[in-house]
């Protein structure tokens, strides 16, 4: 019979030594290849299997390639965490520094931008390479509040030796992804970290409340910027007589005239003035606006649909899909939902009911309302290439698959049956 895992945050909120000695204990065996008394947490155990199959050395930390400052200063500037730094200061800082932690922020790639908070704690950090424009992807570094996220897209905390480096055995370290609310994409990481007698079983709900808040402000402020399309582009629709949209440089639809409100159009991934071949839309003339396009629907023959589809699952958290066809191609990045979704319909290409998806993804083929909702989504910018009823590739398309070299990589955040057992 396995060992149950230990309940980390209830034994560290009585005694954080104990349940610190006890994980130390349960690293060195898993290390050994030994059994151990206790299991770690899935999310660890997970972690700790990515880092024995990469070759992470448990016992150097590894640092290198530490970013100028300049590079920093360029990532900031460009990164949409910028404008959420508000939003994270108010709901964390305000705590970290009397319970002697610091909050760290991460972009997509794992490497610190900022770093604010307790001023002894900031100095321990400095020890450990946790400084700005240093490297964290988990992959490097080992299992950590930063790194870990970011694969597991998911809120995680690690406390003491569940980290796979020893040298941060003495830390633990909260962290919380947030995505572009717009698309699901990962645009970087928030995390707490102080010493390991700090921890506090209710950081992980801390840390995750406030980065909803930070990706609630990101819509807010999406919403801001179409309003603000929209009165620029309404005026220039009002003179047009045909069929046309003003996007944002996103595709999403911030006024329409002539046809049926679309929520996003599938924009080129280099947009450029001039005519186009759009999915869902057919061919269109690109006309720029100040924040956006105008899309005029060109009523004339058209080229035949994409005939070739790149699903691309090669990398660990940077999936997408490419479409190409007589008129070009363009490219998307996928969530992890939609990553899923469309790996089982390139691998089923018979097609899937709603219900069948719902077995593949959940156990559970009564679960069909999340399943339409997803695949509506997915249609929006892939309804040239797919069919449904059942939900399929379309009989002429040529799909390919891109996939991890090791099997056990592909889509780690997963745990859709199909997937896992395929």
């Amino acid at each position: 019979m396995a060992n149950p895992p230990l309940n980390v945050a209830r034994l560290a909120a009585v005694d954080a030594a104990q349940a610190a000695r006890l994980l130390s204990e349960l690293r060195e065996a898993t290390l050994a290849g030994e059994p151990a008394r206790i299991a770690p947490r899935p999310v660890i155990e997970q972690s700790w299997g990515r880092m024995l199959r990469g070759g992470v050395d448990p016992d150097h930390d590894f640092r290198t390639g530490l970013l100028s400052p300049d590079e920093v200063r360029r990532r900031r500037e460009e990164s949409p965490l910028r404008h959420v730094l508000p939003v994270l200061r108010e709901g964390l800082l305000s705590v970290a520094d009397v319970t002697q932690h610091i909050m760290v922020i991460a972009d997509a790639d794992g490497r610190v931008l900022w770093r604010e908070g307790s001023a002894p704690v900031l100095r321990k950090a400095d020890g450990i390479g946790f400084e700005p424009g240093a490297d964290w992807r988990e992959d490097v570094v080992g299992t950590n509040g930063v790194g870990t996220p970011v694969v597991a897209r998911r809120p995680v905390q690690v406390f003491a030796a569940e980290h796979f480096v020893r040298s941060y055995a003495s830390w633990t370290c909260t962290g919380a992804p947030i995505t572009d609310p717009r698309d699901g994409s990962l645009i970087g990481v928030v995390d707490v970290s102080g010493p390991l007698e700090t921890m506090h079983p209710a950081t992980l709900a801390w840390v995750a409340s406030v980065a909803g808040l930070a990706e609630a402000r990101l819509r807010e402020m999406h919403q801001e910027a179409l309003e603000r399309l929209r009165a620029v582009g309404a005026p220039v629709l009002a003179r047009i007589d045909g069929r046309a949209l003003v996007v944002d440089r996103d595709g999403w639809t911030a006024a329409v005239t002539g046809l049926a409100y679309v929520r996003r159009v599938g924009l080129p991934k280099s947009p450029a003035a001039g005519r186009r071949w759009l999915p869902t839309l057919g061919l269109c003339q690109l006309e720029p606006l100040a924040g956006g396009w105008l899309v005029r629907l060109v009523d004339e023959p058209v080229p035949p649909a994409a005939t070739r589809v790149v699903l691309d699952l090669a990398q660990p958290r940077r999936w997408s899909v490419t479409v190409y066809g007589s008129a070009g191609s363009w490219c998307r990045e996928l969530s992890p939902r939609h990553a899923e979704l469309l790996y089982l319909l390139a691998v089923r290409r018979s097609g899937r009911s709603a219900s069948g998806l719902a077995e593949d993804m959940f156990a559970d083929a009564s679960r069909t309302v999340t399943v339409r909702a997803e695949m509506s989504r997915i249609r929006r910018y892939l309804g040239a290439v797919l069919d449904h009823r059942p939900y399929r590739f379309c009989e002429d398309v040529d799909v390919e698959v891109l996939l991890p070299d090791d099997p056990r990589d592909l889509l780690p955040h997963s745990t859709a049956p199909a997937v896992r057992h395929p």
